[in-house]
């Protein structure tokens, strides 16, 4: 059974952890100083850095539609400013989790890349349904495989999918569904419901552990594979 369902371990890749006991270069503590000072010098750092960021922003704003088509030059600036903007506030609030083990503004770009992604993905959704039912469920058996693996694929689907319908909150279940079998992303998903990345995270790790339970009550024990995230 693909880790989409029933994966461990940490989806989100956190862009403010570092290294205890890492010292800045010069230059980062610099930036370092300049945006915890107080008057021009931190308005001037934080002008420097939001153009870094913009810069960062529209790079990767580019990058992406280049591979799925084309956008409007005004709408492309408008979500790289949107996303150097959030991406500062960011950087601002967790400039104290700054420790050193890169360069500051390598540091700081995954802030705008982050964002930009996210700007992306919620403008590709902005207008649509957000799929709830489980439309993927006729994916799931790979091509290729064996008549009797493909049975023994159908036949764990079934159990999930009964373990979805009968053990899963409703809550549980949509986003479950959302996320995993739908592909909806999950800041376009957090936004839509009103919630948290986290907190989504939360519900996921939860469903996935009450269907590894009952799993192992009917006498099942799938293998974890490694998904499309990389992951287990």
């Amino acid at each position: 059974m693909d880790r989409a369902f029933l994966g461990q371990g940490n989806d989100v890749t956190e862009v403010t952890r570092a290294t205890e006991g890492d010292s800045p270069d010069a230059e980062s503590a610099a930036w370092v100083d300049a945006l915890s000072a107080t008057g021009r010098q931190r308005d001037q750092a934080i002008g420097d850095l939001h153009a870094l960021l913009l810069k960062a922003a529209r790079f990767e704003i580019a990058r992406r539609y280049r591979l799925v088509g084309t956008i409007r030059s005004d709408l492309a600036d408008d979500l790289a400013t949107q996303a150097a903007d959030d991406a500062l506030m960011a950087i601002l609030r967790k400039l104290h989790s700054f420790r050193g083990e890169s360069r500051f503004t390598t540091w700081a770009y995954k802030f705008a890349l982050l964002e930009a992604s996210v700007k992306v993905r919620r403008r590709a959704w902005q207008g649509r349904e957000i799929p709830l039912e489980a439309e993927g469920w006729a994916q799931l058996p790979a091509g290729g495989v064996s008549p009797s693996d493909e049975l023994e694929s159908l036949e764990l689907i079934g159990v999930v999918q009964t373990g979805i319908r009968e053990v899963l909150t409703p809550h549980q279940r949509a986003v479950l569904v959302a996320l995993t079998l739908n592909d909806v992303p999950i800041d376009v998903l957090a936004e839509r419901l009103a919630t948290t990345r986290g907190a989504l995270y939360k519900t996921l790790h939860d469903a996935r552990k009450k269907l590894r339970a009952h799993l192992a009550d009917q006498g099942l024990q799938p293998q974890p594979i490694r998904g499309g995230d990389g992951h287990e």
